[in-house]
Parts: structure tokens; sequence; C-alpha cells
């Protein structure tokens, strides 16, 4: 559906030690570190282009986070999502929605919302049963 997706960050090292630990319990890892961008894959990623990048953008090197964009990462399971919540926290994210239950979009959705330290709005979810 789609070849990748990328937020814009103003302090690419901060980025990258924001989302190092951030992304790890949903099984995704850094590959690439440039100068102007970072990007994650999942473990055993063999694709051209890895799917998520932080990159400082272009015009005017400013980062600035769009009204109403969410990136929601598939979580493996609901542990995953409150070990997201808790690194995205602990490595200085701001909550924006803790890990629970959102009945409103089906009965097994378990997500958990942050903003990463530029402001963009992340997502980790679950769409399995607490059963699996």
């Amino acid at each position: 559906m789609y070849s990748h997706v990328t937020l814009g960050t103003s302090n690419i090292p901060r980025a990258a030690r924001f989302y190092d630990p951030v992304l790890k319990p949903l099984g995704l890892t850094r590959r690439k570190t440039l100068k102007i961008a970072v990007c994650y894959a999942p473990d055993g990623f063999a694709g051209v282009n890895e799917p998520f990048w932080l990159l400082r953008p272009l015009d005017k090197n400013v980062a600035r986070p769009g009204n109403g964009v969410t990136v929601a990462f598939d979580a493996p399971s609901r542990a995953a999502v409150d070990a997201f919540h808790a690194a995205a926290l602990a490595a200085g994210g701001s909550d924006e929605g803790a890990p629970g239950l959102r009945l409103h979009y089906h009965p097994n959705y378990y997500g958990a919302y942050v903003r990463d330290l530029d402001g963009n709005k992340i997502c980790a979810v679950c769409h399995a049963p607490a059963s699996a």
C-alpha cells in the first residue's frame, strides 16, 4: 500500500536516541544513519527501501508535526504496546493516550499513543484478542 513513511526531525541524533528503544519492542531496528536521516525496518527486512524514516526537512531544516497525522505501528502483542509506551515516556516522549482498549475502533484494538521529541504523534497497536 505504501513504500515508506517519513516524519520530520530537527535533530537526527536526538531522534535516533528516542526511536531506538521505542521501536525495539515492535521488532524494528535502525538500519541506516545518515547525516540528514535515520531509518528503521523489521528484523529480517530484505526489501529495497526501509519502511520508516526520520529526516531533517529540506525546506529550512525545521520539522513541524502535522495536525491530524499519526503513524501507527503494528505491535505483535499487547505487552509490546505496553513496552512501546513505557520506552517512549522513559526517552522523553509525552503521553497522548495510555495503553488500553479503544472499543470505538473495534473490540480488540489495544493501542497506546505518544508524541516524540519533535511533537510527532505515533502509536503502537495490537489488533489481536487478549488471549492471543
